[in-house]
């Protein structure tokens, strides 16, 4: 284990954010208990939920950072047991930050098919039809492997009879990429479920044009 060290300030803020994302995973409905886990890259420190603490105990005390080799250099506590699918998003892409979630109709769609029918438009906003990476125990690297896979050009990907994983440049990019493709999943099953009738699926070029679209979204500055 790495010589544990004291937390900076831009680590302690950064925490603190973490904290408030974890806690609205549960008050969102997006994970029961302890499950899921969010993380934030802090330079070459990820800073990550511990395994096993109900988030609404968890204090600025209880900081817990790994290097990218998986480390342990802030805190005491055990990381998530889902580090290895954390990392491996971290090594491989540009991301800052992680959320991964049990969101129900996301994990429903997960046991149902191999990718999510680009249902609406912002299917384009995540990279494109979201994939479904092929079950694995939690916690492996084969976990983290699949999951990679499914991820190459997205930012999101569901896991099979498990769950969603997103990634953003912020907290609040992965926060709400995981509630736009939760959201997605609870339409598509809800189009589905009509009796007679099958849901209009959008093209690839539809979704693309989407996506060109979407990343001029917003304000300026």
């Amino acid at each position: 284990m790495a010589e544990e060290r004291q937390n900076s300030s831009g680590e302690a803020d950064a925490w603190g954010e973490l904290v408030d994302t974890a806690r609205r995973t549960v008050t969102d409905g997006l994970v029961v208990g302890t499950s899921g886990n969010v993380s934030v890259r802090v330079g070459d420190t990820v800073l990550v939920t511990p395994s096993g603490v109900p988030y609404d105990r968890l204090t600025p005390d209880d900081v817990t950072g790994v290097d990218l080799e998986g480390r342990q250099v802030l805190g005491t506590l055990v990381p998530t047991s889902e580090l290895p699918m954390h990392l491996a998003v971290y090594r491989s892409t540009d991301a800052r930050a992680i959320v991964h979630t049990h969101a129900v109709h996301a994990t429903a769609v997960s046991t149902l098919v191999s990718e999510l029918p680009p249902i609406h438009y912002m299917t384009g906003a995540l990279g494109g039809p979201v994939r479904v990476a092929p079950y694995a125990t939690y916690g492996t690297d084969e976990l983290a492997e699949n999951m990679l896979h499914a991820l190459a050009d997205r930012s999101a990907c569901l896991l099979q009879n498990h769950g969603t994983i997103t990634y953003g440049s912020t907290l609040t990019q992965a926060y709400d990429r995981t509630a736009q493709l939760e959201w997605m999943c609870h339409l598509w099953l809800t189009a589905r479920s009509v009796p007679g009738l099958t849901p209009n699926i959008l093209t690839e070029r539809q979704v693309e044009e989407a996506g060109e679209r979407l990343r001029g979204y917003g304000q300026r500055g």
